[in-house]
Parts: C-alpha cells; structure tokens; sequence
C-alpha cells in the first residue's frame, strides 16, 4: 500500500519535522517491488515525496537569508541540514540506485536516468556531514557579505544601499563612495581568506572520499556537465579574448572620451558618461512590481500571468535591508509548483534587470510544472540561464512609459545601451572567474594560500579587463575573487551566464526579426525542462550551443551595430 498520499499537502506544515517522520516513507518506496507496470507511480509517489523534503530545506533557507541576524532561523536551517539533509540524500541515493538497478526506462526519463547515474558514481556516505559543513560556511559567507555596512552622510548603510552614489554625476562624490566601499570590504579579508581555506579543504575532501584526485573532475560529475569539457571553457575563455575584449575596451574608450578624462578609474564605471543624473526607475516597491509585470506582460501575456501570480502568493523579497544575505536568485516551492523570488533592489535600473533577470528563472519554473516528475523538471544551469538572460533582452523593447514600462523613450534608448555595452562588458568578466575556477582545482595546493589566488586573480584581470586604471588599488583588484559569491558558494558555477549569453543573444537576434515567434520558441524550449540535452534545448530556443570566437563574433558584431545607431 502507498503511503506517501499520507503526506500533508503542504510543505509548510512539515517544517519542524524531524528526520523519523520522513524516513518511513523513504523506507516503504525502497521496499517496492518495480516493473514495467507500477515503474510510473513510482515517480508519483517519489516525485511527492521529493517536492515536500526539497520545499522544506528551500523554505528553512531562505527564512535564514531574509534575516542573517534571526539566530533562531539560522539554527532552524542547521538543523535541517545535519539532521534531515544528510539522510535524505542517503534515501533519495537509494531510490535511484533501485531505479538503476531496475534497468527500466521510463518514456522521457532518459536525461534523468544519465543525471542518476552520474550521482551514483560519486556518492559517497562520507560526503555528506562534509556537504553539511560547506553549507554553514557558505551561511557564514552570506553573514559577513550582508553585514558589511558604512557611515554615509550620518547614517549607516550597506554597501549595496551606497551603490547609487556610484551612478551620480558629482565625480568626487562618487570617489568618495566607492573609496568606502573599498575599504570596509578590504577589512573581511582576513576573515574571507580563512573561510576559503576551510572551504577548499573540504571540497578536496569531498573529490578525494569519492576517488578523485581532481575536485574539478568530481565536479563535473556533480554538475552533470555531459554536453562539454573543460577544454571547451578554455575554449571560451580564448574566444572572448579574440572577439569581446577589444569591444569591451572600444566601449570604455567611448565612455572615457565622453566624460572628458584621460583614464577611466573604478568610480567612473556606473555613471552617465553623458552627464545625465542616473535612471530612477522606480520609488518603492509596489512601483517597481506593477512596472515590471507590466513589461512582461507586455513580452507576453502568459509570461505577465506569472509574475502576477507570484504577487498574489507573496513569493517576491525584493528590497535590500541591513542583514539580508547578498545578491538575488531564484529558487521554487517544488509542491506548490511556484517560484520565490530573492533580490536586494535599491532603487536602480540594474534592479530592474535583476528581477526581469530572476523571472526568466520563474518562467522557467512555471513552463516545466506540467512535466509529472520532480527529476525532470530542472535543466542544466547552462540553460537555465538562458531563461533568465533571454528574458532580460525579449524585455528591452518594452521598457518605455507609453508601453508600460518605467521610462521615457529618451530613457528607455539609453537603457538598451546600458544593456548591451554591460552584456559586453560581462564577457570579460566571466571569462576572468571561469579561469580563476580553474586555475584553483587544477593547482589546490596553491590555492590553498590566499596570496597565490590574488596573484593569480590580479593576473586574469590584467588579461581580460581592459580600459580602466586600477592604479593604487592593487588589494581591491587582488581580492576581487572574494566578491564573487559563486567561487565560495557554488564552485564552476559562472561559466554558465558566459554560454547561456550567446545563447540569450541569438534568441535576441532572432526576435528582432520575429518577436512573437521568437518567444514562442523561447518558452516551448523551457517546458522541456531537464528532458533533453543542452544542444537540444538550445536548438529548441532558436540558438546554437557553442564556444567558438565566430559564433561568439557574429553575436558582437550584432551588438555593437545597435549600439552604433542607439
């Protein structure tokens, strides 16, 4: 008899249980016999249970990120991932050795079954009080990011909240911010050189107990990375050297000539270069939700639908506040089928790229929920990027007052050309974190030594990032990999935003000849989910999945001749 219709229909009332409420009903799917005919309720059942413990571990996280300073919410998540997690991932490991073992397939499992076999492989028991411990420290990461703050004009902010100052037109004004924030940041590298040091050691740990000597190699498995190599990002790496850094330092050129200045400096980097005082779209909140769903709308309506709904459920945090862990994501309630969207918005154009940035992700979630079973409704992040970045360009004609939007046409025009000169400028930038990734697990044990990853960091940067004077800043330059929440909190995870890009791109291109029906193919590929491999999925979207300097040209050549007539 199945017992998982036991199970409360909503995660939120299972969040204080402890592991032996979960586990029988672990126990009775693994102790199902399985054949051709019950293989599909199966997944049912599995899949119910699945989406309940994913819910739950996601709900606890994200109390703890919405408040770093909540003690109780942080404990109640450390809970959860020393007394359920490891268990739960030791359950949800032999349900699919079950499955495995079956040697049955079910229709549009396929891509599922590899993922399962690729975390067959690597699993190890031993890894996951390990795994546990990553965690906390990646909550310690987020506490000493989110607590940062300064004094500013009598009153203290966090860094983010003075990032405004850096798009003003009063050139010493700006210096004075950024100078600030360069300083307070400066003062956590102590602390972050030593969270890093804990943290590499464990993730060598992790490779070595699964029988790596290579942390990269087991990562790649983690990842489920079957479509490339890492050749293939070196690849990219050279690609974006060719194609994109002299269109990144063309742009900085253009940007230091307007500003009247012989050398651009990193205070110079957010401003107008034309003098205009920074775009403003929005006042509160509630102002920037109804300008957004109507730009999304405005991209489709079923896409506008969605947002909608997640204002009517409650699932957006969108406003930076002292303590509230950094950056933005989207994750997803996996039993109500619903996206939660995190964010730290201040008031600036970039926020509102941000959340059309994290509804791409949403939109992902809404279009693959059709798909019956949990394992196959999250694709790669190489294409789930594309959801979000595609999103972020089929948005920019929309982006005008007459059109729903937040601007003026002037306004909107100049926010395209932001778009496009920061999607140039991001190639670089990408190509320096994906190096410096590699960089560290090909040579650990220099890694290891903080000053070899700022020796090693400063000496991408002078490769890839061109056209600006970071003279007397040297520490800031050195320690920039500590800014980069990925490398401690998800390692390998970014070179995902340089393909999904190109992708996003060709998507782009593709809807200025035909915007309906680039749309179309955009969310007919995300109801694929993880269903089909990355070429598949791409090629689904309209785009070719790719790492060569001519695809990667054709996309700057597109770029900058609409940068030429914006």
């Amino acid at each position: 008899m199945d017992n998982t219709k036991s199970l409360p229909e909503k995660a939120t009332e299972m969040l204080g249980w402890t592991w032996p409420q979960f586990e029988p009903y672990y126990a009775e799917l693994a102790g199902r016999a399985l054949s051709a005919a019950n293989v599909e309720a199966f997944l049912d059942d599995w899949t119910r249970l699945s989406d309940r413990v994913d819910e739950v571990g996601t709900r606890l996280n994200i109390a703890k990120d919405v408040n770093t300073a909540d003690r109780e919410a942080e404990q109640r998540f450390n809970r959860y991932l020393e007394e359920i997690y490891p268990k739960a991932a030791e359950a949800e490991q032999k349900l699919k050795t079950r499955l495995l073992e079956s040697g049955l397939k079910p229709m549009g499992f396929e891509r599922p079954l590899l993922r399962m076999q690729a975390d067959a492989a690597i699993f190890r028991e031993a890894n996951l009080s390990l795994k546990v411990e990553v965690e906390k420290l990646c909550t310690e990461y987020s506490k000493i990011i989110g607590g940062q703050t300064v004094e500013w004009e009598g009153k203290e902010v966090t860094v983010t909240q003075l990032r405004p100052v850096l798009m003003q037109t009063d050139r010493v004004r700006r210096e004075q911010a950024w100078r600030q924030i360069a300083a307070r940041q400066l003062k956590d590298r102590a602390a972050l050189n030593e969270l890093w040091q804990k943290m590499l050691k464990l993730r060598l740990a992790m490779a070595a107990n699964a029988g790596y000597s290579d942390y990269r190699a087991f990562r790649w498995q983690e990842m489920h990375r079957f479509d490339y190599t890492p050749e293939n990002c070196k690849q990219f790496q050279q690609a974006i050297e060719q194609a994109v850094v002299p269109a990144a330092a063309r742009i900085y050129a253009r940007r230091a000539k307007q500003l009247g200045l012989a050398v651009l400096k990193p205070w110079d980097l957010d401003a107008d270069p034309q003098g205009r005082a920074p775009l403003a779209p929005f006042k509160n909140v509630d102002e920037f939700k109804s300008g957004v769903s109507s730009i999304l709308n405005q991209v489709d309506p079923q896409v506008g639908s969605y947002f909608q709904t997640m204002m009517k459920e409650g699932t957006l945090d969108l406003e930076n506040r002292k303590n509230k862990a950094p950056g933005g994501y989207c994750t997803s309630y996996d039993t109500l089928k619903l996206p939660f969207i995190f964010m730290n918005a201040v008031g600036l154009h970039g926020d509102v790229m941000t959340l059309i940035h994290e509804s791409g992700h949403a939109t992902h979630v809404f279009e693959a929920r059709p798909l019956p079973w949990h394992q196959q409704r999250h694709s790669g992040l190489e294409f789930a990027e594309v959801a979000s970045m595609g999103m972020e360009l089929l948005a920019v004609p929309y982006f005008a007052k007459s059109k729903g939007g937040f601007y003026t046409e002037d306004e909107g025009a100049r926010a395209l050309t932001e778009n496009l000169e920061k999607d140039i400028q991001f190639w670089p930038y990408m190509a320096v974190v994906d190096g410096f990734q590699h960089w560290v697990y090909e040579n650990p044990q220099a890694a290891l030594e903080p000053a070899n990853c700022d020796r090693h960091w400063t000496a991408l940067w002078n490769r890839f990032m061109t056209g600006v004077d970071w003279s007397g800043f040297e520490d800031v330059v050195a320690t920039g990999w500590h800014r980069k929440l990925h490398i401690f909190q998800v390692p390998f995870y970014y070179v995902e935003y340089g393909l999904a890009q190109l992708g996003a791109c060709q998507v782009w291109a593709n809807a200025l000849k035909d915007q309906a029906s680039a749309v179309a193919a955009y969310r007919k590929a995300l109801a694929l989910g993880g269903t089909k491999s990355l070429p598949e999925l791409y090629a689904a979207a309209g785009a070719k999945f790719a790492f060569d300097a001519d695809t990667l040209g054709a996309v700057i050549r597109l770029v900058e001749e609409k940068l030429a007539v914006a």
